[in-house]
């Protein structure tokens, strides 16, 4: 697949070859393409080569990314192909770039697979946020589970305050006086208890 640019600036019939292949697989028993080797042209001569790497997809599909570059800081898909030759001297970067080599249907690209990773940064702390967010919740079942009812009777002396209304019939027998130094005080006989269920 060739990209023809004719003349821009100093660079006499700039041209951008692809060079694509397409294999069949068994595994997934169909045929897939893959962009084996970018190439630059200017002056009638190749210039640069470009190995590219990862970039594939079904032969059905076509292939998509947001940045297919020589640069490491968009994950270098393009590989200078020698040290001796002039790729070194080339940034090469494609953004938004979309590729499909065979089976193209009235001019128009096929669905896109995707160069994103499947294990992509917001994809994994999404994971390890998920993780933590589960954790958290089998603790609080398991505290659930082996929480224990209070079962244990607790009995406390009752305030005489709040004891209900006595007969007067009942005074003589629930008193009886303590004499000390003179004066009289009374004391209950019967102790009542209250008992306290949780």
């Amino acid at each position: 697949l060739s990209l023809k640019f004719g003349d821009i600036g100093d660079l006499k019939g700039l041209v951008i070859r692809f060079l694509l292949t397409t294999s069949y697989y068994q595994l997934s028993v169909q045929n897939w393409f893959s962009l084996h080797r970018l190439q630059l042209l200017y002056n009638h001569s190749i210039q640069a080569t470009f190995n590219a790497t990862r970039i594939y997809a079904p032969a059905s599909y076509s292939y998509h990314c947001e940045h297919v570059s020589s640069l490491q800081r968009y994950d270098a898909l393009l590989i200078p192909s020698s040290a001796n030759d002039l790729s070194k001297l080339w940034e090469v970067t494609f953004i938004d770039f979309q590729i499909q080599g065979f089976n193209i249907q009235e001019g128009h690209f096929a669905y896109a697979k995707d160069c994103a990773s499947f294990f992509s940064p917001a994809i994994l702390m999404g994971l390890v946020m998920s993780l933590i967010l589960l954790l958290v919740l089998a603790y609080a079942l398991h505290m659930l589970i082996h929480l224990k009812s209070l079962d244990r009777h607790y009995e406390c002396k009752a305030s005489p305050a709040y004891f209900g209304q006595m007969k007067d019939s009942d005074i003589g027998d629930e008193k009886e006086p303590l004499r000390n130094s003179g004066n009289e005080s009374y004391e209950l006989r019967n102790q009542q208890f209250c008992k306290i269920y949780i």
